[in-house]
Formats: C-alpha cells, structure tokens, sequence
C-alpha cells in the first residue's frame, strides 16, 4: 500500500499533540484545585461537545443500537485509562507516566491476541515482550527518589501501569467496533460515555474551577487540540499509511512528552530512565513492524473487498461524518 507525505505528517502532528497532554494537565492543576478525574472528565466532555457538533445524531444512534454493549465498555475504558494517566502524571511526573501506560499497551494486546490464537509465541515476540518488562523495571528504578516535579514516584507508577492495561483492552474491543461506523462517530459516541461514566466521581471531586483565559484555554486545547483534532487527524492519517507505520510514529508521543516534561516542568531525566524508555520504545516499534501472519492478510483481504450490498449500505467514502 502506498502512502503520502501528507497522510504521514498527519499521524506524526497527531503523536506530538498526544505527548503535549501530560504538561497540559499539569499545568492546569497547579492553576485549579481540580483533579485529574475532573481534569479527564472536562477532558472527554469538550471533545464529545466539538465532535458532536460536526457529526450527524443518526449515525451515533445507529452506533448504539449495533453494538451497546461493546460502545458503553470502550468507554467507560476510555474514561478509566485517561483519568488513571492523569493521576499518575500527578504522582510519578510525564515522563514516566507516558512512557510506561504507552508502552504497556501493546504488551497486552500482544498477549491476548496469543491467548486467543492458542498459538505459543515466536521467540522473536518473546524477546520483545522482556525488553518492555526490561525497560519498565529500569524506569522503575530511576522513579524511586521523589522529585517535586514526581512527589509520589513508586506510587504513580501503579495508575500507570492500570492506564496502560485499559488502554490496552479498549484497543481491542475498538477493533470490534470499527465495522459499525465511521472512526469520527465511534469516537465521539466513545468520548461521551467515557464522560458520563467520569461525572459521579468528579462531581464528588468538585467541578467548580476559576474561569480564566488561561484556565479556560487549557481546557478547551485538551478537548479540542490534544483529544478532538489528534484523533480525526490520526485516523485520516490511516487512509493511506500502513498501521505499523503509524505505530511506529506514534512513539512521538512519549519522546514529546519527555522533551516538555524537562524543558517546561523541569523535570529530572536520569539516565536510567532514557535507557529504560528507548529499550520500552524499541519494544514497542518491534511489536508493530512484525510481518503479518498470511491467515491475517487473507483475512484483511476478504474485508477489504465487502460485499455488493454492503457497499450499498456503508457510508460514502470520504464523509466521515
């Protein structure tokens, strides 16, 4: 498949808007007394508001009514991992809660998927997955002095670690979901309930927050900028370039974060956690750019090429929403 300068740039905007996130975030809590719950709520909730303003109500509907069950899981997952990412940003710092609740992601999926196969894993998978654990213990290490920038270091890396399993399991069930709509809608339908599924435990934490300039526009860059136009961004990206190529991009979003996290926040950067990230990166981008098994591009192939009257029924191309 060949892909263009312009769905590749796409992808990598989208990575770099997901790694400015963490300082976003922590910026805004040092001008509120909001919690990175409520922080994740206001969060899913502008981005449902700007989405929902540009799709149509009959498809996010038609997206309920096909498959309920699997929409309210994802988000309800998407809530959860969002709001675990916050508060380990607050305990152990961006870095390393970027790092680690991104790199975990794909160890899961990797692993279920061969669980499910029933097929033992290729050496090659199982070196993979031990320099991720590799890296994340050499994070650990370095995230055992607290800093002020990381008060609770040892402590935030268990939200980190839960942010990164629920990234994980919402990635899968949003497989199952990609034939009953358009990436837009299903975003925005995942959006709004991951907001409903927060506002109990934020009400609870306090919605109330100064309305200021630079509070109200940190708010509306995380829902707008960071959730709303990286994900259309991301999935036009994915028209033309392959996804092991748009994964491998998206490491971006760890090394952005890194680079803010010490440039804005001041945060420490050991060296321990630079090996630890790059040897979790390198895992990462090994997982993705593994050749596709031939059962799997068959597969890919027979849904690629859907039915007459599928095609009839499906949305036109090009009118996401």
């Amino acid at each position: 498949m060949s892909y263009d300068r312009v769905h590749l740039s796409q992808i990598t905007f989208a990575a770099v808007l997901w790694g400015t996130t963490g300082v976003a975030v922590t910026l805004l809590g040092e001008l509120t007394t909001l919690t990175p719950t409520t922080i994740g709520f206001y969060r899913l909730a502008v981005a449902a508001a700007a989405l929902a303003a540009v799709c149509r109500a009959g498809r996010l509907v038609r997206v309920f009514r096909r498959a309920p069950g699997t929409v309210l899981a994802t988000g309800v997952l998407l809530g959860a991992y969002q709001a675990l990412y916050f508060i380990a940003v607050d305990a152990a710092g961006v870095s390393v809660a970027t790092v680690v609740s991104l790199g975990l992601a794909p160890v899961v999926t990797t692993v279920w998927e061969a669980v499910r196969d029933r097929a033992r894993p290729g050496a090659g998978t199982v070196a993979t997955v031990a320099g991720a654990l590799l890296g994340l213990m050499l994070i650990s290490m370095s995230a055992a002095e607290p800093t002020q920038a990381a008060p609770r270091p040892l402590l935030g890396l268990l939200p980190a670690i839960g942010s990164g399993l629920g990234y994980g399991v919402s990635t899968l069930l949003s497989r199952s979901l990609a034939g009953h709509g358009d990436a837009r809608t299903l975003t925005t339908a995942t959006s709004a309930v991951g907001a409903v599924a927060l506002l109990p435990i934020a009400a609870a934490d306090g919605l109330a927050f100064p309305v200021r300039a630079d509070t109200a526009g940190l708010m509306v860059y995380l829902g707008v900028v960071t959730t709303a136009i990286a994900y259309v961004l991301f999935y036009a990206g994915l028209r033309t370039v392959p996804g092991s190529v748009a994964a491998v991009l998206t490491l971006l979003e760890p090394l952005t974060a890194a680079l803010l996290a010490v440039l804005i926040l001041a945060e420490p950067l050991p060296a321990t956690t630079v090996a630890g990230g790059l040897l979790l990166l390198t895992a990462v981008a090994a997982l993705y750019l593994r050749p596709m098994p031939v059962r799997r591009r068959r597969g890919a192939r027979r849904a690629a090429a859907p039915a007459p009257a599928a095609r009839r029924a499906g949305p036109r191309p090009g009118r996401a929403c």
